[in-house]
């Protein structure tokens, strides 16, 4: 599809995305409300964990067949385990993609979220951790308690969308965390984003999104290697994966 193509679907769909993003944060929160009265403050949060993934994937099969979504899982894995996953990150679109993930989860993000209209606010009241707005031993006391409470915790280690293919170096506090709490590490890789809405861009293409779950990494696996260590070998595992995904043979 060329540009002017592309230009007049987002002028079509746009206004709709908007409209269908305010109905469904309604019901989202009906349910949330509900949820609260009737089980209390954790049962709510988990109902609103889970309203945000549902509300995200609606928005994608919006765009179906325009945008169309492949998960794909190496093994299989129990839903109610805690796991900390760590993904690559193209565009804004792959925290959608996370919500394709059946877990109870929080993102671990950057302060811009939380700027964004409707889905901010509810990012703040969902319990997403903003990781520049916290002292270190805050957050880790944060990120420990919601691993006890069996929430899974998401990771964009680069910090910010690379541009195209490119992955840029990860930060290590995703596995200084894994390090302490013991918990299996999850790689995950996304592929697709950065033609569906490329950084610095607000024009919707059409593409297909692939989002892959590799392997759980237990904490027997990595107890002996260094936070640098551990970051590099995961940085490898998501490169190699990603490279037979785009490059198979």
């Amino acid at each position: 599809m060329n540009i002017a193509l592309s230009f007049v679907f987002n002028i079509f769909y746009v206004p709709w995305f908007v409209i269908i993003s305010l109905v469904l944060a309604f019901f989202v929160t009906l349910a949330i409300s509900f949820s609260y009265i009737s089980g209390g403050h954790r049962h709510a949060l988990r109902v609103f964990r889970f309203g945000i993934a549902w509300y995200a994937r609606t928005l994608i099969k919006f765009f179906y067949p325009y945008v169309r979504v492949r998960c794909e899982y190496s093994e299989k894995s129990d839903a109610t385990e805690p796991y900390i996953f760590v993904s690559n990150h193209r565009s804004f679109v792959d925290s959608y993609l996370l919500a394709y993930l059946p877990y109870e989860g929080v993102l671990i993000v950057n302060t811009w979220p939380f700027r964004i209209p409707v889905l901010g606010y509810y990012a703040k009241l969902a319990g997403y951790l903003n990781i520049n707005k916290m002292a270190p031993d805050v957050f880790f006391e944060k990120a420990r308690r919601l691993l006890e409470e069996n929430v899974s915790l998401v990771f964009f280690p680069e910090g910010t969308r690379s541009i195209g293919r490119a992955m840029g170096k990860f930060h290590g506090t995703a596995f200084r965390l894994a390090l302490q709490s013991k918990m299996p590490l999850v790689p995950l890789c996304v592929t697709g984003t950065e033609k569906i809405l490329p950084k610095g861009s607000l024009l919707i293409r059409p593409g297909k999104l692939t989002i892959r779950r590799l392997r759980a990494i237990p904490w027997e696996e990595y107890k002996d290697l260094t936070a640098f260590a551990l970051k590099n070998r995961i940085r490898r595992i998501i490169g190699e994966e990603l490279e037979r995904m785009e490059n198979p043979a």
